[in-house]
């Protein structure tokens, strides 16, 4: 196994807490620091796992404090998020070696970001300020309201 500097392993640790793979975070650390290891060393820097019971404090507490950040952006769908979109564009985009494909790639992020997929619509008043909404509390004696509610009734 080779010996980890202090930034390796804080990355392994963060990259297991965004749950990926300890495949997926062999080839990160190969790509990132281009140090070669393992997923086997790579599963001992995992707290939840057996390989990581003897995971110092630090590390148990950063992954902690990490997995409980990344599940406070997901919900169920993965898909759904826009924090699991991003990061499968890029993963698709350091796959990628079409220079074409990459800038749609580019551009499909661009549009999620700026949230053109959504259907979300902001409802503004005059000159953009807050829409004012008016409450009519007029007392009205009930035999006036019967008799246009009758007068309504007859016309249909």
């Amino acid at each position: 196994m080779a010996t980890l500097k202090e930034p390796v392993k804080i990355f392994i640790v963060q990259s297991l807490a965004c749950r990926d793979t300890p495949q997926e975070v062999a080839e990160l650390v190969k790509q990132e620091f281009g140090v070669d290891i393992d997923r086997v060393q790579v599963a001992t820097y995992d707290p939840t796992k057996v390989a990581g019971k003897n995971l110092s404090k630090k590390y148990v507490e950063l992954f902690e404090k990490t997995r409980d950040e990344f599940d406070k952006g997901l919900i169920d769908i993965p898909i759904a998020n826009k924090f699991y979109r991003l990061k499968q564009y890029q993963r698709q985009l350091e796959k990628t070696r079409n220079v074409k494909t990459a800038l749609k790639i580019l551009e499909q992020a661009a549009k999620d970001i700026g949230g053109q997929f959504t259907n979300r619509q902001e409802i503004t008043g005059k000159d953009g300020g807050p829409v004012q909404t008016v409450n009519s509390e007029i007392p009205v004696p009930m035999e006036d309201y019967l008799k246009a509610r009758r007068e309504v009734l007859d016309e249909y």
